[in-house]
């Protein structure tokens, strides 16, 4: 199980060690509808739970035996293989009575037909993921250490760090994205949606960077922070920390990174000072990164620094942890698996 070199929350804290998904029923989840379908329309939307199948298999399985066009399929998540996941499907033109064509087998285990919308499906067109995870042969002291981890990734939250799949098998995905900003040239060779994906994996590699610098003030904000609302997404500038930070204390508000791009705002005073050093040490600049996202064609954004642990629930049975829990939409289970397990460099 490969997890992140950044720092800990928890570093204080043993790890519990442990093996994850030695079985795909291991690592379970259902994704949370945003909305459900109104009743009309010409997108049919169904839920299906499958196991050992990915997302994009999934749309190619059934692009196939429906016989429809892959732009036709609508997702709001992307689901790994290695799991048993249960995910919500739009289908444009798709009548209830040609989904009885798709078998239930090994990999796709159940089919439900929610009823008919307007819209298709699309990515982040979702309210989170609840999961079920099994870690097993932990270490003797997993009894003391687990809960003292989980009252602490509650309370101040999870490090909202990038998942290790962005940078590919290598860790190196990022290095294409920066060779992307400065050559017009290779980006004419590649299609928006590899162009897109590859500059982001940059963006994302400068985020976790700011996050480490710092995972000791996660859930403190500053003058000069952006800070992010919890119901809605929308951000602030902080200019009386002092006044802010029950807020944070409450989980109302939380600090957050840039996702550079050509009309995102930056921090200022001492976060600010933060980002402008990890982009530094990157070797580039602001206005570097401005000049090349408007060239490439993206805005950027602002990235809560932590995220919410939610409808926490656990049980040691022996070896054994099973740990369920909720995290919203763009959050990784496996950055609350890597503060409870600590992987050695030779266990990722």
């Amino acid at each position: 199980m490969e997890l992140l070199n950044e720092p800990f929350l928890t570093s204080d804290l043993p790890g519990i060690g442990g093996r994850i998904r030695s079985v795909p029923e291991d690592f379970q989840v259902e994704e949370r509808p945003l909305y459900l379908p109104c009743g009309e329309g010409e997108h049919l939307y169904i839920t299906i739970t499958k196991r050992g199948l990915s997302t994009p298999d999934l749309v190619r399985r059934l692009s196939s035996t429906l016989g429809v066009k892959a732009q036709a399929i609508g997702v709001a998540g992307l689901k790994d293989s290695r799991a048993v996941t249960t995910q919500m499907i739009s289908l444009q033109g798709i009548s209830p009575e040609q989904i009885a064509r798709l078998s239930i087998d090994d990999t796709i285990l159940t089919v439900a037909i929610l009823g008919r919308h307007r819209n298709r499906l699309r990515t982040g067109h979702h309210a989170g993921n609840r999961f079920r995870l099994t870690i097993r042969e932990v270490a003797g002291h997993a009894k003391e250490t687990v809960p003292v981890i989980l009252e602490r990734l509650t309370r101040r939250g999870v490090p909202n760090y990038f998942g290790p799949q962005r940078q590919g098998k290598d860790g190196n995905n990022y290095q294409i994205g920066v060779a992307l900003l400065h050559d017009a040239r290779r980006r004419e060779k590649m299609n928006r949606n590899q162009r897109i994906w590859y500059l982001n994996t940059y963006q994302s590699f400068l985020f976790n960077r700011i996050l480490a610098r710092r995972i000791e003030q996660i859930d403190r904000v500053f003058i000069g922070d952006w800070a992010m609302k919890s119901d809605n997404g929308a951000c602030f500038q902080v200019d009386d920390a002092e006044k802010e930070q029950p807020r944070a204390d409450r989980f109302e508000i939380s600090p957050t990174g840039i996702l550079f791009g050509s009309r995102v705002s930056w921090a200022g005073g001492e976060p600010g000072a933060i980002e402008e050093a990890v982009i530094t040490e990157a070797g580039t600049t602001k206005d570097a990164l401005i000049t090349a996202a408007k060239a490439c064609g993206f805005r950027g954004e602002r990235r809560s620094l932590r995220i919410p642990l939610t409808e926490l629930e656990w049980v040691l049975n022996g070896e054994n942890l099973i740990i369920t829990f909720s995290l919203p939409p763009g959050a990784y289970a496996t950055s609350v698996l890597r503060e409870l397990m600590k992987p050695s460099p030779t266990t990722r």
